[in-house]
């Protein structure tokens, strides 16, 4: 089973940390004996620079959290940080762990306005704390070392636009196009998603389109029409092609799923379907009802629910 987003995060924080830990620690004995020294910190951290992987700049920091000699990066000093106050940036406001290592959450960082997180490691001698050593990333320069997540089976449900909640008894379904005719609409996509290589689509019931993603050309969506959806001829622009072997949805529940979404349209005039999804390989249906909820959940618990569970 692979990772939830969450555990891929822990998991490549562990994997940094064990990395950085060891020559950070090493680097700030170094600079013990020249703290308060900007040169000398300089040319220890110019030196160091090489031996902290994936590292844009160190620096040091007093126990207040001001600098206390230039940014060292790649490009060279940056002397313009010497005296800056870091004492209100988000890393300065974790607690460092008793064995003086920290490895921030990411944040946004101020010169580039991008994703960032900084090591911190306790400079220290037999006497005390003398402060900081800070090493800056740019999360664009570290390595994945885990497989990319997926999407968790289980049902979820996210909370739309209170104000659309608010008014919702206030509503009633409005007939659209699609609703005229909803079997030779969905027919039609029951005939793509089976044989013709779409492999995901979302069909806006109220305004009577679908949106696909097909095999063939999976990096770019193609938007159907009512016009499309209402003439069975859609069918000869797509290339056939065989129902994949590694689809999580078997083909024969694809109708039912269709007939399923189009119950859930039509069985009340206020709590109504505005909105639904289907991936075939993740096996993941998705809801979007009248008062703004979305529901995410496995096409076999979305088939194992009638319209009693909704409404």
């Amino acid at each position: 089973m692979k990772n939830s987003w969450k555990e891929s995060i822990y998991l490549q924080r562990e994997e940094l940390a064990r990395k950085l830990h060891e020559p950070l620690a090493h680097l700030a004995e170094q600079c013990t004996p020249a703290w308060g020294d900007r040169e000398q910190l300089d040319a220890i951290l110019a030196q160091g620079l090489a031996s902290i992987p994936y590292c844009a700049f160190l620096y040091c920091l007093s126990t207040d959290g001001f600098q206390i000699c230039d940014n060292v990066g790649q490009a060279g000093l940056a002397p313009e940080h010497f005296g800056r106050d870091r004492s209100q940036r988000p890393y300065m406001k974790e607690a460092v762990p008793a064995w003086g290592f920290l490895l921030s959450d990411a944040y946004i960082g101020l010169m580039g306005a991008r994703p960032s997180l900084t090591a911190l490691q306790i400079v220290r001698t037999d006497s005390g704390m003398l402060g900081y050593l800070g090493a800056d990333f740019d999360l664009r320069d570290l390595p994945v070392t885990s497989d990319l997540y997926e999407e968790p089976g289980y049902w979820r449900q996210v909370k739309g636009d209170p104000a659309i909640r608010g008014t919702v008894f206030q509503q009633c379904r409005v007939e659209s196009a699609m609703d005229r005719n909803p079997e030779q609409a969905l027919s039609i996509l029951e005939e793509l998603l089976t044989q013709y290589g779409v492999f995901q689509c979302q069909i806006h019931f109220s305004s009577s389109q679908a949106t696909i993603w097909t095999v063939d050309d999976p990096f770019r969506y193609r938007i159907l029409d009512h016009e499309a959806l209402s003439d069975p001829d859609i069918c000869l622009v797509f290339p056939s092609r065989p129902y994949p072997n590694d689809a999580t949805i078997p083909r024969h529940d694809i109708e039912r799923i269709l007939s399923t979404m189009q119950s859930l349209r039509c069985a009340d005039q206020t709590i109504y379907l505005r909105m639904a999804s289907i991936n075939i390989f993740n096996g993941m249906i998705s809801l979007t009802f009248s008062c703004d909820g979305s529901h995410y959940m496995s096409y076999v618990e979305f088939l194992l629910k009638d319209t009693s569970f909704w409404f």
